[in-house]
């Protein structure tokens, strides 16, 4: 199982080159989860092989995950709307990082961590579990919930509009 998760994410990987979608586009341009449903639960780690269940970050407000890798250039690039968002919104709005488990480790993301940190939670994910859960096609996938752990959102690549998703939702009062 995890084998074909990293197949269909590696696969995906090469046909990414789209942008985020807009909350209108994704009722008939999905992406990932559909919109409304609730993922599963899963228990990942953090870096130093802590267990940490995703679903503590959901329930009292927004979140926005986000499906990364060192490695992946899409993510680089969508880096700077990711801190712009968190910039704008950390108040508001959890953020949380889950690093796939494919050609990294939890210590080579530590090293890139010390390089390149990031203000936000990073999990590990090298089983596969929440790539599974949240139907994560490709890095650099991201997938918001609302307060009630709803997806509310999801996109894919570099020219995602995160600030524009999290505004709406938030004065959607989800």
């Amino acid at each position: 199982m995890v084998i074909a998760a990293r197949a269909v994410l590696a696969l995906s990987l090469a046909l990414c080159a789209g942008g985020g979608q807009t909350l209108e586009a994704q009722a008939t341009n999905q992406v990932g989860l559909p919109v409304g449903t609730v993922p599963d639960a899963v228990t990942l780690e953090d870096l130093d092989g802590n267990a940490v269940d995703v679903s503590s970050y959901i329930g009292e407000r927004p979140v926005l995950i986000e499906f990364w890798a060192t490695w992946c250039p899409v993510c680089a690039k969508l880096a700077p709307e990711l801190d712009r968002a968190y910039e704008r919104f950390q108040d508001r709005v959890a953020f949380v990082v889950i690093a796939v488990g494919i050609n990294q480790s939890p210590r080579s993301v530590r090293r890139h961590l010390e390089e390149h940190p990031m203000p936000y939670p990073v999990l590990w994910d090298g089983r596969g579990r929440a790539v599974r859960a949240y139907m994560a096609p490709t890095t650099s996938y991201v997938a918001i919930l609302d307060a009630d752990g709803r997806v509310a959102y999801t996109g894919v690549g570099e020219a995602q509009k995160l600030e524009a998703a999290l505004e709406a939702i938030l004065e959607s009062g989800s």
